[in-house]
């Protein structure tokens, strides 16, 4: 059994290495590549004359370095960032924050209304289109070296502002769905936010206790240090109804201040690649084609159609109230088109629900909607300069003549 295991995980990082260096040579993120592998060779992979291509299942091993690939994208973010500085812009980071719930949520609402979705079925479309994917985001700044350019301040705010009001929403709707009631619900989100406190406050004034804990001399002993304590505190959040990419953030940020980020970035790096890679193939994995029919088809190409906009649209509209140039502020809305993680928790949930569109509809739009959003996100992302010198020359174009001249 292990060493079928084995065998499967070797083969699982041997397609992600053909997959990321056909990416390279082509000049493309890598990320649409892995998740189109994950498609290709996975447990939902295509059938061509009678010969599948599935040569991967999907284990738990696969999900849980998925997870870890997520806390340590966030974390390293987290890095980048100042509690102080995230608590100095805290009305800054309402507004966008506002902007971005209201506009996407919105037309989430205004889709699942459309489609004749109960109450609960359009909670679930909301939640699914409303929230981007930090891990695809983030992954992309750093590849292509946003995240230390001013767009990246208002980006970054954004999935910090939705993660929280994630937080609060999936252990809303999980309470209520899954028959805990009202009361459920309110014990919930006050446990939620109550771990969320004791964060930043770790972040704000715990400098020198981290300080001590990652005052290791063994490189050895520094990475299983850092490692054992994100993946501890992201675990605990998720216990606890948290989202582990907002622990896994706070903690960052509390690293941030310590003289461990060098240290941080030159050791973990690989760490954070390889499992965001696998990450990225899970999704792949989760995604079934041959699901996508009828209704869920017909929900994919209007949500996708109308939330890339909404996001282009949300984002550009934060980015210029943020105080950017207009290049940079659609450089925003660019980037938070991706969905991904959250939205594959919300259809895992409809499928534990088991009724009506919930079982029938949702998850099979979600999986498919977080492969669509997650390739068009990326490629928008790699392709923004070249749009953006489209967009400049255009608006500089002498004016033709005026009619009659």
């Amino acid at each position: 059994m292990a060493s079928g295991l084995l065998l499967e995980a070797g083969l699982a990082i041997a397609v992600l290495a053909v997959a990321g260096t056909l990416a390279y040579r082509l000049g493309q993120s890598v990320i649409p590549a892995y998740i189109v592998v994950g498609l290709v060779v996975g447990p939902n992979a295509p059938t061509v004359g009678g010969v599948s291509f599935a040569v991967l299942q999907r284990h738990e091993f696969v999900d849980l370095l998925a997870e870890l690939g997520v806390v340590l994208l966030l974390f390293f973010i987290g890095v980048e960032f100042s509690i102080d500085q995230l608590l100095a812009n805290r009305d800054r980071l309402a507004v966008i924050g506002g902007i971005d719930l209201v506009v996407n949520a919105g037309v989430g609402v205004a889709i699942g209304l459309a489609f004749g979705f109960t109450p609960v079925e359009v909670a679930f479309v909301t939640g699914i289109v409303y929230i981007s994917s930090s891990a695809v985001v983030t992954k992309s700044l750093i590849d292509l070296g946003w995240v230390a350019d001013p767009e990246a301040e208002v980006v970054l705010g954004t999935l910090v502002v939705e993660d929280l009001a994630i937080a609060v929403y999936l252990a809303v709707l999980s309470a209520l769905v899954l028959g805990g009631g009202g009361g459920a619900a309110l014990s919930a989100v006050a446990i939620a936010l109550g771990f969320i406190a004791v964060l930043v406050v770790l972040a704000r004034v715990g400098t020198p206790v981290v300080q001590r804990i990652l005052s290791v001399g063994s490189d050895e002993l520094f990475v299983l240090t850092t490692l054992g304590a994100v993946a501890l505190v992201g675990g605990l959040a998720v216990q606890l109804g948290v989202s582990e990419a907002v622990a896994a953030f706070f903690v960052g940020t509390a690293v941030s201040a310590t003289d461990a980020v060098h240290r941080v970035e030159t050791l973990l790096s690989p760490a954070r690649d390889l499992f965001a890679a696998i990450f990225f193939l899970a999704i792949g994995f989760q995604t079934d084609l041959g699901s996508l029919s009828g209704t869920a088809l017909t929900l994919l190409a209007v949500a996708v159609a109308l939330t890339g906009v909404s996001k282009l649209v949300s984002g550009y509209w934060s980015g210029l109230r943020y105080g950017l140039s207009e290049r940079r502020a659609r450089r925003v809305g660019i980037a938070l088109v991706a969905r991904g993680e959250f939205s594959l928790v919300l259809a895992a949930l409809a499928l534990e629900v088991g009724t009506g569109a919930l079982a029938d509809v949702i998850p099979a739009f979600a999986v498919g909607y977080v492969l669509a959003m997650s390739v068009l996100g990326t490629v928008l992302m790699k392709a923004a300069p070249r749009l953006e010198k489209y967009l400049e020359a255009d608006s500089t174009a002498p004016e033709g003549p005026a009619d009659g001249a």
